[in-house]
């Protein structure tokens, strides 16, 4: 038809690349559902793996841990990178003098460093902030160099479904005694899950006095459901 156009939804490819857990592709969209509105995601071996669209529970992690602990001075180890989401929240505390992340993959280190993803500029020019590459259950593993008030942890999709083969010693009591020597006094455990799980609240309830799990949910209008991530926080 004479004057007609239809808009062809924005998609694009930013970086699509082998790493030691399989494919990694970042990508960027308009939602169809939302014209106007621009996503980036992340998909690990062609499956969804995380996005900028809904990260409620990924701050709510840096949040509740901030409340939790009424301390000052606080220094922080995330581990997980993802988007930089739990990181940011972590650090729009003043009481946070200090925010290290592991991140496993130095290839979402190069997405933040080349300011490929949405945070990249805010996180960049945050001097409390460093980012380190390394396998964050490895350095909990091993004796503490330093501790920590707050030891927040989204790498894995829950404490059963693993995206390393050697992550799951961390979720046994074994695993979060060792991580728990990490922890400085009055120190807080906080870890992300997509699925509320029972073992994994009774190792943390062997290892330490006080367990709260906190649900996070929110209504996803991309697949027109209500979703509930799950929150673990623990200390003595």
């Amino acid at each position: 038809m004479i004057g007609s156009f239809v808009a062809t939804p924005q998609f694009e490819i930013l970086a699509y690349e082998p790493t030691e857990l399989g494919m990694l592709c970042l990508r960027r969209r308009e939602l169809l559902c939302e014209p106007g509105t621009v996503v980036t995601e992340v998909t690990l071996n062609h499956e969804f793996l995380m996005s900028s669209y809904l990260t409620a529970s990924e701050r709510a992690l840096s949040e509740i841990a901030l409340r939790m602990h009424t301390g000052s001075e606080l220094h922080v180890l995330v581990g997980g990178l993802g988007l930089g989401y739990t990181a940011r929240a972590a650090l729009g505390s003043p009481r946070v003098v200090s925010c290290e992340v592991i991140e496993f993959l130095p290839q979402v280190i190069g997405w933040l460093e080349q300011g490929l993803v949405p945070l990249s500029e805010e996180l960049n020019g945050e001097d409390r902030l460093q980012i380190t590459r390394g396998d964050v259950y490895q350095y909990l593993a091993d004796a503490p160099p330093r501790k920590y008030d707050l030891i927040l942890i989204d790498v894995d999709h829950s404490p059963e479904e693993n995206l390393g083969t050697a992550n799951g010693d961390f979720y046994t009591a074994k695993g979060l005694r060792l991580a728990k020597r990490h922890l400085a006094e009055g120190g807080l455990l906080g870890i992300w899950s997509y699925a509320e799980d029972s073992p994994f609240s009774e190792a943390l309830r062997t290892v330490f006095r006080e367990v709260h799990i906190e649900p996070v949910t929110v209504f996803n209008n991309l697949i027109d459901v209500e979703q509930t991530d799950w929150l673990f926080f623990a200390r003595d």
